[in-house]
């Protein structure tokens, strides 16, 4: 196990180079910079900044300055945010996003695998097409329509939540079931299927065979090795309703990481841009190794030696 961890570690950080050093270039591939837009700066005043900010310094040597700041942990400073540098934008921004994003995870988990699970022992009755009708939906319609459509009906016509996120319980509602609709219909459609799949099992049939009422064949038997494939997708559906939707955290003005991203995007703040971006992909890297590492756990038969 400790050689697999440490051999994951090594592509990690070779993967992370990568987006790195892609990321860099293609932001600097765009035409324009970060002062470009800024109607009040005179080409002077543009002048003196990108030559504060290094930005007129040959592209490798750029890269090669932020990758120093990286080693110190040090994301630079915010071009558009005056005062600020990406590591306070991460600070600020990512415990909103986590705590939108765990809320989140609870309600999928809550949702999609009882979903799933009835779906599966109701198999082909009008319970089972109910539930894979509305998780069908689920998955096609994007979430920014569901956002859309959940504002207007509860928020405009019937006045039961605001249309933006607060503090308050009821301020979380629509975000969290915006952000959460698509993991919850596709981790139902998936548990239904893997757990049909096990069903049918000899070990399954040997159990009913002893006499073991269905409710024990699920839970003992059947549902431990079901749940595989929910896991596999866990770690990066996790990581990302922890960092934050791009879209839902726009839509209703959520004050997280993904509304920085956004908002850095269109601004050109290149910092604020690869600061998040590279935060995304360790805590996505991170998650995707504690999936696997919890494969052990949920089966013993997994073995990591090599």
């Amino acid at each position: 196990m400790v050689k697999y961890i440490a051999k994951r570690l090594v592509m990690m950080l070779v993967a992370m180079l990568a987006i790195i050093v892609i990321t860099f270039c293609l932001m600097h591939a765009v035409p324009g910079g970060p002062f470009t837009s800024d109607r009040k700066a005179t080409p002077e005043v543009e002048a003196a900044l990108n030559e504060k900010f290094g930005l007129n310094d040959p592209l490798p040597l750029q890269l090669l300055h932020y990758m120093e700041g990286l080693l110190r942990f040090d994301f630079g400073p915010s071009y558009k945010y005056t005062g600020q540098t990406v590591n306070d934008v991460i600070e600020s921004g990512f415990p909103v996003s986590g705590k939108v994003g765990i809320i989140t995870v609870v309600f999928v988990l809550l949702a999609a695998l009882p979903m799933g699970i009835f779906a599966a022992v109701k198999n082909n009755k009008w319970q089972d097409m109910l539930i894979m009708a509305v998780a069908t939906i689920g998955v096609t319609i994007p979430s920014f329509v569901i956002a859309s459509l959940l504002i207007y009906v509860f928020s405009y016509q019937l006045g039961w939540t605001p249309t933006y996120w607060d503090w308050s319980a009821v301020g979380y509602i629509l975000p969290v079931v915006a952000l959460g609709g698509y993991s919850v219909s596709y981790m139902a459609r998936l548990m239904r299927s893997s757990l049909l799949e096990v069903m049918g099992q000899d070990y399954i049939r040997t159990a009913r065979a002893k006499g073991l009422s269905e409710f024990k064949v699920i839970t003992r038997h059947a549902l431990r090795n079901a749940l595989l494939p929910i896991v596999t997708v866990l770690g990066p559906t996790i990581a990302g309703l922890l960092t934050g939707s791009f879209v839902i955290e726009s839509i209703f003005a959520i004050p997280g990481l993904g509304k920085w991203f956004v908002n850095s995007v269109s601004q050109r703040d290149y910092t604020t841009i690869m600061g998040v971006t590279i935060f995304y992909a360790a805590f996505l890297m991170a998650m995707t190794l504690i999936v696997d590492v919890f494969y052990c756990l949920i089966d013993p038969r997994i073995k990591y030696d090599d």
